[in-house]
């Protein structure tokens, strides 16, 4: 099955170091983040990427070249001009639709995670259920910086300091079957919670699939810091 890499991003919230590099090519231990991606993905038997590329798109194509150095199969997808967080699958669409027939899946991932999730697992999972799109989820919890009131009116019954709030999240993993590309529009921004709502909203099964393990989203300085080490557990 193919696996779409999401790599068009500025990687504004990691500039000045994304002036030059996009943020796929910045380096986590001894690989670029990307490349990191990948060795994970082979490990599990997924050989067959497609890299959806935007901002920079030379470098990382120049990188990765046709994946073969990797042991994997490389083709991409180039944005020129920003589609959102979903709207490449548009391109996907149109490039690849003649090797895919509607009941296919489609991994999809933000080419930014490093994750010791089991993604053969999640596919067979996906599969089984006889889902539209499995969206791979975790709690997140939120801290306030203050004390919060508890209010009668203008009387205070109570405050709680700095209480914690627990959400579930959405974790930049996804498994589609290939028929739901179809409410991608063609040539515009579109976003992954217009897909998902969208997706909803015409009755298809969408659900969680709850993960508790390591999980990084690279968005800025901290994590950059932060994914080496992880790396390299993961890659041990």
């Amino acid at each position: 099955m193919k696996t779409v890499l999401l790599a068009g991003g500025l990687g504004v919230r990691l500039r000045p170091l994304t002036y030059t590099i996009p943020k796929p090519l910045l380096p986590v231990g001894e690989h670029p983040i990307l490349e990191e991606i990948i060795i994970r993905l082979r490990a599990f038997g997924f050989r067959d990427l497609v890299i959806a590329v935007g901002y920079r798109a030379e470098l990382i194509e120049t990188y990765f070249r046709d994946g073969s150095q990797l042991g994997v199969r490389i083709e991409y997808t180039r944005e020129h001009e920003a589609l959102g967080t979903a709207g490449p699958l548009a391109l996907v669409r149109a490039q690849f639709e003649d090797q895919m027939s509607s009941t296919d899946s489609l991994l999809v991932m933000n080419g930014d995670l490093l994750t010791e999730i089991d993604m053969a697992d999640l596919v067979e999972a996906h599969e089984a259920g006889g889902q539209d799109i499995t969206v791979v989820t975790r709690e997140y919890q939120l801290r306030h910086p203050f004390g919060v009131l508890q209010l009668d009116g203008e009387r205070i019954t109570g405050i709680v300091e700095k209480p914690a709030v627990t959400d579930i999240v959405n974790a930049g993993i996804y498994v589609f079957r290939w028929s739901v590309l179809d409410l991608v529009p063609d040539a515009r921004a579109f976003e992954m919670p217009q897909l998902l709502n969208a997706a909803v909203a015409k009755g298809l099964r969408v659900v969680s699939h709850p993960f508790e393990g390591t999980w990084l989203a690279i968005d800025g300085m901290a994590q950059l810091e932060d994914a080496a080490k992880i790396a390299g557990v993961l890659t041990s």
